[in-house]
């Protein structure tokens, strides 16, 4: 069980940090729920903070691969990115966007932190520019980025309303931005 203890730690922390917050979980829930031991914490991670990096990395790599295979498989075009955020707005479990809620936590201007949120952040606006390009649209990174802020937005959103509907309506705003 030893050789799985960074990925119990990961595992743990993402499941922990996202449904009751970072802040929220203290180390001994953390501990607890992976069933790692304190020296084994420390052999992976310096801190709580180097964990939060290492697990919203790898939450970023599987959402992206997530958001990719959803928008594909619901038309491939820069609205079905729209259509995936509405489905995963529906599940039970959804508590917003990850980074976002990992920065509303995070004071320090310069942590690794916000620096891993910022590079998730331009990777999706990278991949909505690659949407809008193979749909026809100019190469554009404020028109990726409006597309983002409207997600972002519905995602926040979403948190107090506990309904798709910010999604939706961030959806026909994002068909009317398109369409001028």
């Amino acid at each position: 069980m030893a050789t799985n203890a960074r990925q119990r730690l990961l595992d743990a922390a993402e499941k922990l940090f996202y449904a009751e917050g970072i802040q929220a979980v203290g180390l001994e829930r953390l501990l607890a729920e992976s069933e790692v031991g304190r020296a084994s914490f420390y052999r992976h991670f310096a801190s709580k903070d180097d964990l939060v990096v290492a697990m919203l990395s790898n939450y970023d790599e599987a959402y992206r691969t997530w958001l990719a295979e959803r928008t594909t498989a619901l038309g491939g075009t820069p609205i079905a990115a729209f259509d995936a955020l509405i489905e995963y707005a529906e599940t039970s479990g959804f508590r917003g966007c990850a980074f976002i809620n990992a920065i509303a936590e995070v004071a320090e201007p310069d942590s690794q932190i916000r620096a891993m949120a910022n590079q998730h952040k331009e990777a999706v606006v990278d991949y909505l520019r690659l949407l809008l390009a193979e749909a026809g649209y100019p190469d554009d990174t404020d028109l990726a980025r409006q597309l983002l802020l409207l997600m972002d937005g519905a995602a926040v959103t979403e948190l107090y309303e506990r309904s798709d509907r910010a999604a939706r309506q961030a959806k026909t705003m994002a068909l009317a931005i398109l369409e001028r």
